[in-house]
């Protein structure tokens, strides 16, 4: 199934609920048919496309992914994704987070199909980067969905307000304004 979109003259994010429920295979299906979208999926089923970011939004996005993978590289752990890595998470949903790091003993887990696709797990670490068309509400509760669906940290990067706010489960996220350095456990 291919989706046609109506013209939009400003980016906003557009929400459709399809007639059934799509399962994990006939979802990344889906996606494929569609790659120029930005498409994600909620624990409810509903479909999710966001629209492009802006140079700027886009610089913080691709130099935070290069230094999360300049580190991953380094300490030789797991690996580290860009925005386009889209995960199946418990609840359902299927997120891709701006930048992500995976072990590789969760990488491990999975077989050679799932890994092809969208794999069925939860990184151990996600960082979002909100761009002009985000509502800070609603990234808040997606760095919570994140959390209660097995990430050990979580960084929600403010480059306008120049904010990291840090998520851990089992704690209350904590805020930076300004911080030169943002340093992870």
């Amino acid at each position: 199934m291919q989706l046609v979109l109506p013209d939009i003259k400003e980016p906003r994010t557009l929400w459709i609920e399809p007639d059934s429920l799509m399962d994990d295979d006939r979802y990344f299906d889906f996606c494929q048919q569609n790659p120029k979208l930005r498409i994600e999926r909620t624990a409810e089923g509903k479909i999710v496309i966001r629209p492009p970011t802006g140079f700027d939004s886009q610089d913080q996005e691709f130099q935070v992914g290069r230094q999360l993978g300049d580190w991953a590289e380094k300490d030789g752990q797991g690996r580290a994704c860009g925005p386009t890595a889209e995960f199946m998470l418990a609840n359902r949903a299927g997120l891709a987070p701006d930048a992500s790091w995976v072990s590789y003993s969760q990488l491990k887990k999975l077989t050679k199909d799932q890994r092809s696709k969208f794999p069925p797990l939860c990184p151990e670490f996600v960082i979002e980067v909100k761009s002009p068309s985000d509502r800070m509400k609603a990234l808040k509760v997606r760095m919570r969905e994140w959390i209660d669906n097995g990430v050990q940290l979580a960084w929600l990067i403010d480059g306008l307000s120049r904010t990291v706010t840090i998520y851990r489960p089992g704690r209350e996220p904590e805020e930076l304004a300004d911080p030169a350095v943002v340093v992870g456990e």
